[in-house]
């Protein structure tokens, strides 16, 4: 009976996990189908051409591209330290008392829907950049700022939680032969909490390019490369999350699967080599 039971399971995980990789080839043979006529009529063009205009039939993806990235880019660069700081006060220097409630705070964060967010940006936050830096307050930098938000949360808790599976015995020995706070976290909490740090990043990332309706309120959509990061600008998400019901043409509907063929491609391309890169170092450091 456990024989039967243990068959049972082992083989009810074997299908869900080879079910993910199905789903991910089906999702790119959808996305490659619809995008084949705007591949064979742009080409790699589309990757590199700035002007979008659906009323001449020239769609080019360059700008929705470069807001993607650079939007991930400053979110990333925002939220990552914050997020570890903040999983080191949690993990290590927080009062028992504060604990839990600043630690349930933060996981409460990631369950704000993403459109709150936006309005949040919108009607209060991009004011106050307006005030700063001029223009309307929309742009890259706003879209930046709001996604560094959203994706703290993820770091921060993940990070938490790895830094909480290290050892006491190996934190009391550096303690026991005269190491600080400091050097604790630093020689050896953060190095065994290495794999789920980096894991919580890449959580992250895949979150902040691929997130749509927070950034559709504050980065202007306007298809141009910004000369500034305060600058209107537009992502692969909020070209395709505005632009879909308008699609009058097939090669409109086309070119806009193209970009999400590329968002497709950029994510697993990024998330697939920060995985197999920094994680396999982890596991030789260790």
């Amino acid at each position: 009976m456990k024989n039967i039971a243990d068959m049972i399971f082992k083989n009810l995980v074997t299908f869900f996990a080879i079910s993910v990789l199905i789903i991910l080839v089906a999702i790119f043979t959808v996305l490659f189908n619809e995008a084949k006529p705007a591949i064979d009529a742009f080409g790699f063009d589309f990757i590199t051409n700035e002007k979008w205009a659906p009323n001449l039939e020239i769609f080019g993806g360059y700008p929705a591209i470069y807001g993607s990235i650079v939007s991930t880019f400053i979110a990333m660069i925002i939220a990552t330290p914050i997020a570890i700081g903040i999983a080191i006060f949690l993990s290590e220097i927080s009062p028992q008392f504060l604990k839990s409630p600043v630690g349930t705070s933060i996981e409460l964060l990631a369950a704000i829907p993403s459109i709150i967010y936006g309005m949040w940006g919108l009607f209060y936050f991009a004011p106050i950049l307006r005030d700063i830096f001029g223009g309307t307050g929309l742009g890259l930098l706003t879209a930046g700022i709001v996604l560094s938000i959203m994706i703290l949360p993820f770091i921060a808790a993940i990070t938490r939680d790895a830094m909480n599976t290290t050892p006491d015995i190996l934190k009391e020995s550096a303690y026991a032969l005269g190491a600080t706070k400091w050097d604790v976290i630093k020689n050896i909490i953060i190095p065994y909490a290495k794999a789920g740090v980096i894991g919580s990043i890449i959580l992250a990332l895949g979150r902040a390019i691929g997130e749509t309706m927070a950034v559709t309120f504050v980065m202007g959509n306007v298809h141009k490369i910004p000369k500034q990061l305060t600058d209107p600008a537009t992502s692969i998400p909020v070209t395709l999350a505005n632009e879909f019901a308008e699609a009058d043409t097939d090669l409109y509907y086309s070119a806009l699967f193209y970009l999400a063929l590329i968002l497709f491609l950029i994510s697993f391309v990024v998330i697939g080599l920060a995985k197999f890169y920094f994680l396999r170092k982890v596991r030789k450091a260790s």
